[in-house]
């Protein structure tokens, strides 16, 4: 069975991320969607909700799971998981810098490899921090996010 991880903190999750999320089923048996925690940044909705958010949003998908990274590597997460590839989604050539000195590490911890998926043209403008801020200022995200994470944008702000 070919498994990948789509490892993501999906504050909130956006059509870019679900179109990548798509994409890689369509590539592998199985997908697991791993919402993480990084204690670096400052988010606006919490690990439970941003897990049901993803598992809202994903649940028709086959072969999708989403499940909670938990604390430490993700090359330890793909090696207690039988994880064969990691899914990134690449917006720019800023993603492909940022993205590349990850993947080598994480074959190098483990062999994993990362297979990097370009966004749809579409999406290459969409960040979790651009929707944030677009929508906490009163603009409407609504064909930028799914019914899920709109849903959860909007109600904080009483809309």
């Amino acid at each position: 069975m070919r498994r990948a991880v789509c490892p993501g903190s999906y504050d909130p999750i956006h059509n870019g991320h679900v179109e990548v999320i798509a994409r890689a089923a369509s590539l592998f048996d199985e997908v697991l969607v791993a919402v993480s925690t990084n204690y670096a940044k400052k988010y606006r909705f919490s690990g439970p909700e941003r897990l049901a958010m993803a598992r809202e949003t994903l649940g028709g998908l086959r072969g999708v799971s989403v499940v909670p990274m938990g604390e430490g590597l993700l090359a330890d997460f793909c090696r207690e998981h039988g994880v064969n590839a990691i899914v990134k989604g690449l917006r720019s050539v800023q993603d492909y810098q940022y993205e590349l000195p990850m993947a080598v590490m994480n074959r190098h911890l483990t062999g994993v490899e990362t297979v990097f998926l370009p966004a749809e043209s579409r999406y290459t403008h969409l960040s979790s921090t651009l929707i944030k801020e677009v929508s906490s200022l009163g603009g409407d995200v609504s064909e930028l996010v799914p019914r899920a994470a709109y849903r959860r944008l909007y109600q904080e702000q009483g809309a």
